[in-house]
């Protein structure tokens, strides 16, 4: 699943990244904390070791803010509102790669806007995903308006120079 980023980002994680995981993962199946942890170090082909100390409070985190639940066996499931914000997070990364994608075709200049890009909305969606407990449904609509604004600029310009670049 994660095994070719893992390979490209080397052992560097984003802030962020874990709790979209395992948000990820507890939509696929019930696990526990444990369970969590073998599973990103068979993805990641050891390249990626979470710490105890680093899931259980996660867990902690995504349990209060209704995210996740735990079953009577210790394991953890996603709620709805975990399912409707690992929704919202797949729908901005399917953008997000459609808007690189017409970039990358572009050339060099694509990429250097790609680049660019991944950088500022990486660091917009972190900003935003450490405070999402913060804020209320219509903070997060106004971000997520936002960020697909932005977005579709980028698009028509990456459309506009590909076309200069065609002529």
């Amino acid at each position: 699943m994660f095994s070719d980023w893992f390979s490209r980002v080397g052992s560097v994680i984003p802030r962020g990244f874990s709790r979209h995981y395992v948000l990820g993962l507890l939509k696929e199946q019930q696990l526990s904390g444990k369970e969590i942890i073998d599973k990103a170090i068979l993805q990641s082909e050891g390249r990626w070791k979470p710490s105890p100390g680093l899931i259980y409070p996660m867990l902690g985190r995504l349990l209060e803010e209704g995210l996740i639940a735990e079953t009577e066996n210790g394991r953890y499931k996603i709620t709805a509102k975990g399912l409707e914000m690992a929704a919202d997070i797949d729908s901005m990364r399917n953008i997000l790669q459609k808007q690189l994608d017409v970039m990358l075709r572009v050339g060099s200049v694509g990429k250097f806007m790609a680049l660019d890009m991944i950088d500022r909305v990486s660091t917009i969606g972190s900003t935003i995903s450490s405070n999402l407990d913060k804020m209320t449904e219509q903070e997060r609509e106004k971000y997520k308006q936002f960020l697909l604004t932005e977005l579709n600029k980028i698009d028509e310009q990456a459309e506009h120079r590909e076309k200069i670049a065609v002529e």
